[in-house]
């Protein structure tokens, strides 16, 4: 049992308390009120939150922690298969390490969920996971997996396969090796449950054509964004727009796809052609054309802990900054299909909580706490 008292509640989940407590037990939230009195008896840690802002923890809607690895060079690299183009049976579970040192880092940066999984340099790269940031053995961690089909469009494919003499070298070539796989992976899925017959490397589409789980497509430029929105609709997908980084410039076609968009990392050097009008400004304008709007990483393209500082850079260049924190917590938890479990302070969700001196989007802010599960994973002044 976990009681965080006299704290300023920002639920995310409607109106928020300038004074009130939380109880969690059993992973769980138990009760939010302005007091809760405990027995006397009762076997409870305590947090005195006081001048404190408690939050749901934060969520990173796009990284790749814990499979690529930091300071072990191509040893602790697994993020891109990258001698094949067309790769949906990979699985993110198998190849993150939970004992990577961004997962501490996440922790003390009030992160405690993220959606992890393979790189861009295939067409399509595999299946990422949902997971939480804090244990050892990953199968612990997860919140939901499959939790999305990676696919990637534009330069990073185009570039991984231009030295190899095989497709593919065009968009045109990337296009056309995803429709073809998609095309057969639908005949697949019709066919399935009358033939009775599996097999591995179709499997994987089933989710993603019954519409369990979204196509998660790398694009950045314009050209790509609207490639991966044509292809969505011809097939009847559910989709994920993410960095999206000129989406800024074709923000109202893109509301009326109706994909959301993942944002970043805009925290980062302009080191590619199709990155070169990433812009701070993006989520905002976004957000105000009526996209659903998630702020990442991209970790370690920017690294984890850099997650509240990208959102209030957001927030600087025009994102309104309720909408900053939505963005690294209820946005993006509904965008990864989990809000039924994290993204906001609400009774019976997983007890996910951060408590912070401050806003979280300001730089000088410390994390004082970060519960996951309803245990004390991090605590200021704390080994």
């Amino acid at each position: 049992m976990l009681l965080i008292k006299n704290g300023c509640l920002e639920t995310m989940a409607g109106d928020g308390l300038p004074k009130g407590d939380i109880l969690c037990l059993n992973g769980k939230i138990e009760r939010i009120a302005q007091r809760i009195e405990l027995p006397k008896s009762a076997d409870a840690q305590i947090v005195d939150a006081s001048g404190c802002l408690v939050m749901p923890g934060l969520i990173d809607a796009h990284c790749h922690l814990g499979i690529t690895e930091e300071k072990k060079g191509i040893e602790g690299d697994d993020c891109n298969e990258n001698v094949e183009p067309v790769t949906p049976w990979l699985r993110a579970v198998d190849a993150i390490n939970p004992m990577d040192a961004g997962f501490e880092d996440a922790v003390r940066a009030g992160i405690t969920s993220v959606m992890a999984g393979p790189g861009s340099s295939n067409v399509v790269g595999g299946q990422f996971a949902f997971l939480k940031t804090k244990g050892r053995c990953v199968d612990d961690l997860v919140v939901r997996a499959p939790a999305a089909m990676k696919i990637a469009f534009g330069e990073n494919p185009k570039v991984n396969f231009s030295g190899m003499g095989k497709s593919p070298v065009t968009r045109m070539a990337i296009a056309g090796m995803l429709r073809r796989e998609l095309f057969e992976a639908q005949k697949y899925c019709a066919s399935r449950l009358q033939s009775g017959e599996a097999d591995f490397t179709r499997e994987p589409w089933l989710p993603v054509f019954s519409r369990e789980i979204p196509l998660k497509a790398h694009v950045h430029r314009v050209d790509d964004i609207f490639t991966a929105i044509r292809i969505a609709r011809e097939f009847g997908l559910d989709m994920t727009l993410d960095h999206c980084s000129e989406g800024h410039l074709v923000a109202d076609r893109i509301a009326q796809s109706g994909f959301p968009a993942i944002v970043g990392p805009d925290l980062s050097c302009r080191n590619k052609i199709e990155i070169q009008y990433v812009d701070f400004k993006t989520a905002g304008e976004l957000h105000r054309a009526g996209v659903l709007v998630a702020i990442c990483t991209d970790h370690p393209v920017s690294t984890i802990q850099s997650l509240p500082l990208c959102a209030g850079l957001a927030v600087k260049a025009g994102l309104p900054p309720k909408e900053g924190l939505r963005a690294i917590t209820c946005n993006a938890a509904r965008i990864c299909r989990v809000f039924d479990r994290v993204g906001s302070l609400e009774e019976g969700k997983d007890a996910d909580i951060a408590v912070f001196t401050g806003n979280p989007m300001e730089v000088a802010t410390r994390v004082r706490c970060t519960v996951i599960d309803g245990r004390i994973a991090y605590r200021e002044g704390q080994s």
